[in-house]
């Protein structure tokens, strides 16, 4: 009897310690700039902030919409469709990021 108890508690204990860095996870807050650097950094040069195999994404006069339908879709030929490897929330840090390159104009 007691050790069912000693076994249940520590699968209980186990348990809880396995769903604990999920929670932590799911609170932590994502980082658009590592996003792009794994992902978008191979063509948009330092940082998006230089062309590269791709444009230059500070000051983009394109439309967030428009920014976040072409992560999600692509260009044939020119940039893959990252619909399945980001969920919404992943393109939108991205987007900020992006967003974040912006310069002021002269």
């Amino acid at each position: 009897m007691i050790k069912r108890l000693c076994l249940a508690l520590a699968l209980g204990l186990s348990l809880c310690l396995a769903v604990s860095p999920l929670a932590r996870a799911a609170e932590t807050p994502l980082d658009g700039k590592k996003l792009f650097a794994n992902s978008c950094g191979f063509c948009h040069s330092k940082g998006g902030l230089k062309a590269g195999k791709g444009p230059k994404l500070a000051n983009s006069p394109r439309s967030d919409d428009f920014i976040v339908n072409r992560i999600k879709k692509g260009k044939q030929g020119r940039m893959p469709a990252f619909a399945r490897a980001f969920d919404d929330t992943k393109i939108r840090a991205i987007l900020a990021y992006i967003r974040s390159l912006d310069e002021p104009t002269q």
